[in-house]
């Protein structure tokens, strides 16, 4: 399996394959660049078909926290790990000590957190064998996904304002896929924005507590893609839009926290051929790192302070509506046009750092 011809392989500085036979654990931690500063991005646990699978998610991951970071303003640089198994069957403690040995091993170029398939406690799990952790209740600003979906909902209404001229949410349909931690908070501040909401998970629960809580409508996870929307939000895994859905969306706006939405980056133009707004998924989704962020830089003289944060993480909204400018005066799809932005911003670092 080669690493430096994968196709996602983009200048990755360091990929760490890491194997421990007592525990059982198998994972890759990829670095993609720390011009910035040190690279964070969180861990994902997923029975991946082959570590082909796992090798590509991880690059992909990676890199666009690179981007995330560089467009919010961040004093970091993008990394991202994953773990090759099952969530619900093969968790043990032992994984997650392995696991933070691995993060200890790299002397602080990686900073872990959680990620789908992994949650704060198995990241505390890992803090036993590593100070190198963010997003922990004890010594940290605890789980970031509020926060990842606070930025999302900002991120939804700018491109609500930009695309359809609405001042508000009330009455626009979002259709949600994923009711994970970060979906089910998002669709509890859409439905208190007065949203009409359509929901699809593979947890029938979760979607029938949607409907309790949101009033929300219930649709197939294989067919809530093709519902007629204003925002379709994926917020589950990535690469929903791709040569086969992309003709099927009968949406206005593409905004949702899932990462890597886009199967290949041709179809962020694909999008606005079919005159789709597309809020790229790395600028949305980065209320979490932004709220780790401020974790990360809080002293005992300025201690994290959560409404400080989230005020920061309200200003996704503000960078999106640049974007959407950018691409609309120069005639390009979203997605390139927040790709040269976040790559002055971590190039320019780069040359300083090399200076």
């Amino acid at each position: 399996m080669s690493v430096f011809s994968h196709d996602a392989f983009d200048g990755h500085e360091q990929v760490v394959f890491c194997r421990d036979a007592e525990s059982g654990l198998k994972a890759i931690i990829a670095i993609h660049n720390t011009s910035r500063g040190t690279s964070l991005g969180g861990c994902r646990m997923w029975p991946y078909a082959n570590e082909e699978e796992a090798l590509t998610d991880v690059l992909r991951l990676s890199r666009g926290m690179t981007y995330k970071s560089a467009l919010a303003n961040l004093p970091f640089g993008g990394g991202k790990s994953v773990i090759i198994g099952n969530p619900q069957t093969d968790k043990t403690p032992a994984l997650f000590h392995a696991m933070g040995r691995f993060v200890e091993s790299l002397s602080g170029r990686y900073v872990v957190a959680e990620d789908v398939g992994i949650s704060v406690p198995d990241v505390e799990t890992m803090s036993k064998e590593t100070r190198h952790v963010a997003g922990i209740p004890t010594g940290g600003s605890g789980d970031p996904s509020p926060a990842t979906a606070f930025g999302v909902f900002e991120g939804i209404k700018a491109a609500v304002a930009f695309k359809l001229g609405a001042p508000d949410l009330k009455g626009i349909r979002v259709a949600v896929q994923g009711l994970g931690h970060v979906g089910w908070e998002l669709c509890r501040l859409l439905h208190e924005a007065g949203a009409q909401l359509i929901v699809a998970d593979l947890n029938r629960q979760q979607t029938q507590r949607a409907v309790e809580w949101f009033d929300a409508q219930v649709s197939a996870p294989d067919a809530i893609i093709r519902e007629a929307v204003s925002v379709y939000a994926p917020c589950a895994l990535g690469a929903t839009i791709n040569d086969a859905s992309i003709g099927e969306l009968r949406c206005a706006i593409v905004a949702g926290s899932a990462n890597n939405q886009l199967a290949e980056e041709r179809h962020g133009a694909l999008l606005r051929d079919r005159g789709i707004l597309y809020a790229p998924d790395y600028v949305i989704n980065a209320g979490g790192v932004i709220n780790i962020s401020h974790e990360k830089r809080s002293t005992g003289d300025k201690p994290y302070v959560k409404a400080t944060a989230f005020a920061h993480v309200a200003r996704i909204g503000k960078t999106l509506t640049e974007i959407f400018e950018i691409a609309e005066r120069k005639g390009i799809s979203t997605a390139q046009a927040a790709d040269r932005l976040a790559e002055q911003r971590f190039k320019r670092a780069g040359h300083r750092k090399a200076a």
